[in-house]
């Protein structure tokens, strides 16, 4: 018999696959057990309802996720380099074949509107990853508002590859995202353009 770490792991394991490759509103718990091999009765011993299945789904997903990203913008040898590195990583990420675009834009999209606790998952993920962006900024000596347009290409390109089927809105994004960073900045204390 399973002990309850390994049971867990199964089941989340399965859930992830499922909710990301079908949508978590066509997925059943039946499903999962299924998939997981874990019995329905430890299952609901595990997760009392779907909504708690879902929520940890989308914990576990924000760590995993955020933290392939940071692996890989760690590798950059330049604070500047580090920052269009996350746009290499969105088109390593878009080009596996069973992406599906966000999974907490897809999760709010299906349930944003009846769970507050699936809304909250998605704005915490997505502010992680701007504030993640702020750091990468600031650590490069750049203005801090350069964060919030790098995250909106980086946005963008996440949506608009699962619509198109194509890993190429992160190079688009990317090369948006360098000539924002040679654009001028202007100096907000005296009033002048400096250049990068």
């Amino acid at each position: 018999m399973l002990d309850q770490d390994m049971a867990r792991e199964q089941v989340l394991e399965a859930a992830e696959g499922l909710f990301y490759a079908r949508g978590i509103q066509a997925v059943g718990m039946d499903a999962v057990r299924n998939a997981s091999g874990v019995s329905l009765k430890r299952l609901y011993q595990l997760f009392p309802s779907k909504e708690a299945l879902v929520l940890e789904f989308l914990k576990q997903r924000d760590s995993r996720w955020r933290r392939a990203l940071a692996d890989h913008v760690d590798e950059g040898a330049s604070p500047d380099e580090r920052i269009l590195s996350v746009f290499d990583w969105l088109y390593k990420w878009f080009s596996e074949p069973d992406y599906r675009g966000c999974a907490f834009i897809n999760s709010f999209g299906e349930l944003g509107a009846v769970s507050a606790d699936v809304a909250e998952q998605a704005r915490h993920h997505k502010k992680a990853f701007r504030d993640y962006l702020a750091g990468l900024v600031t650590a490069a000596g750049r203005p801090v508002e350069l964060a919030e347009h790098l995250a909106l290409l980086a946005e963008g390109a996440i949506t608009t590859a699962a619509i198109s089927g194509t890993p190429e809105p992160a190079h688009q994004a990317r090369d948006a995202a360098r000539l924002l960073m040679r654009a001028p900045v202007q100096n907000a204390t005296a009033g002048s353009i400096r250049t990068r």
